[in-house]
């Protein structure tokens, strides 16, 4: 059980070796893409811990989302590097990833081996709808307190619309409400008055309003700049000295390098993309395979982004250079994966100490409040999506001049998943069970109805 500090009380820092614990347990739990991950990980250090305030994990929140590459992972950065500091970011961003990277590269060895993903179904089909209630309670928690005026409402409103109704591109619509935010902030006292309010309301916590800022520099930012780079381009310089730079792998380097300065919004951002480039310019898949792969992603921790570890492993166990197949789909998995994670540490060391400065100033500190209330409306697009593809076998997408609308077939309802979510949700908001104990739940009936 998770230690309950007293609300007037600030918590005592953690020690690194409690955060790692901790960081760990995220990783193993982060399962339902960014919005069941962003869910876990409030509960766990704004709600149970109080290591971070609800302004302060708002506020980091805000920078991941203007970033490409997965939020969810770059915000457990983020709050890893403010708690310990460089180690602790690292420590932090790669325990969120290492789970669900060796849970997908044991995932693709199967798929490569034996073409059978039906088994993964009855493993994960609890999983799923348990997920589904953690975002639905992490998203009613958040709003109450992200959605203060009718301003912060407004802008959800308009973001999730925009995403869920008109297709509108991710950045755009994050970009448009920091533009918003930043004006109104500069002309309306009103706004920035409910942002101080907002922070006034906050419980003490380990990183609240008084937490000492890292005063950014050139120097360390040059550092920062060349240790990052360098370590993105060590793969290419060991590849290029074993194996020439004509194979596989150089071409898996270079086309995910590229993805990892383009995935605004996340993996879905890019998903259309990568398939067409996957199967049609470099044969790695199959048509068809790419949602064989995100199946594999959806239904497992880690980023979604991770499916772009299954592209990399496809990529070199059908192209193999002086090894087997099987060791060379490893070895492309693990290039994948290093290409695109690594420049998500750079964002963060390199921005975050000057985005922290931010919060005192007025006009750039509205906008990102103003992201935060865009960013509820975003986690509602991601949790009405999750729970469409939950509940339902087929999902259609009704097209009409600007308007591009998902709507379920109704017939295709699934009566265990709607079950088993209306289970989840009774376990969390009705018996108060904690998050591993309703994912056990839920895991274990569905397992039980799947095989009756």
């Amino acid at each position: 059980m998770n230690e309950q500090h007293p609300a007037g009380l600030v918590p005592a820092h953690p020690s690194f070796a409690e955060a790692t614990r901790v960081w760990a347990k995220i990783g193993l739990l982060s399962f339902g893409g960014p919005a069941g991950q962003i869910a876990i990980m409030h509960r766990e250090l704004v709600e149970e811990r109080r290591w971070i305030s609800e302004s302060r994990f708002l506020h980091a929140l805000n920078y991941c989302m203007l970033l490409p590459g997965p939020e969810a992972q770059q915000l457990a950065t983020y709050i890893g590097w403010l708690l310990h500091g460089a180690r602790g970011g690292i420590v932090a961003g790669t325990l969120f990833v290492i789970p669900g990277f060796f849970v997908i590269l044991t995932l693709s060895s199967a798929y490569a081996l034996f073409r059978e993903t039906d088994w993964l179904a009855i493993l994960f089909f609890g999983l799923k709808a348990a997920v589904l209630a953690i975002v639905v309670e992490a998203l009613v928690r958040l709003s109450r307190r992200a959605l203060r005026t009718g301003f912060d409402r407004l802008l959800a409103l308009v973001a999730f619309l925009a995403l869920f109704a008109f297709a509108v591109p991710f950045p755009l619509v994050v970009l448009g409400a920091g533009l918003v935010g930043f004006f109104v902030s500069r002309h309306s006292p009103g706004q920035r008055q409910a942002a101080h309010a907002a922070r006034a309301a906050d419980l003490p916590s380990v990183i609240g309003a008084d937490f000492p800022d890292c005063k950014p520099s050139w120097r360390r930012s040059a550092v920062v700049i060349a240790v990052s780079g360098a370590l993105w381009i060590a793969p290419f310089i060991l590849i290029a000295a074993l194996a020439g730079s004509a194979t596989v792998y150089t071409d898996i380097g270079l086309f995910f390098s590229q993805m990892a300065v383009v995935t605004f919004g996340g993996a879905y951002a890019v998903l259309s993309y990568v398939a067409v480039q996957a199967v049609e310019t470099y044969h790695w898949l199959k048509p068809g395979e790419m949602l064989d792969g995100l199946a594999l992603a959806e239904t497992t921790p880690g980023p979604l982004v991770l499916v772009l570890s299954f592209v990399g492993f496809m990529g070199a166990f059908r192209a193999p250079v002086g090894v087997d197949a099987l060791t060379s789909g490893l070895l492309g998995a693990t290039l994948a994966t290093w290409v695109t994670f690594v420049p998500c540490f750079l964002w963060i060391f390199l921005g975050a100490p000057y985005v922290e400065r931010l919060r005192t100033n007025a006009a750039l500190s509205g906008a990102l409040s103003a992201i935060s209330a865009a960013v509820a409306g975003v986690i509602l697009n991601l949790a009405v999506w999750f729970g469409l593809h939950v509940l339902f076998g087929r999902v259609e997408r009704l097209e009409t001049g600007p308007l591009s609308l998902p709507y379920p077939d109704v017939a295709t309802l699934e009566p265990a998943a709607l079950f088993l979510t209306i289970l989840a949700a009774a376990s969390l908001f009705w018996w108060k069970r904690g998050i591993i104990q309703t994912l056990a739940i839920c895991a274990a009936t569905g397992w039980l109805l799947l095989l009756l």
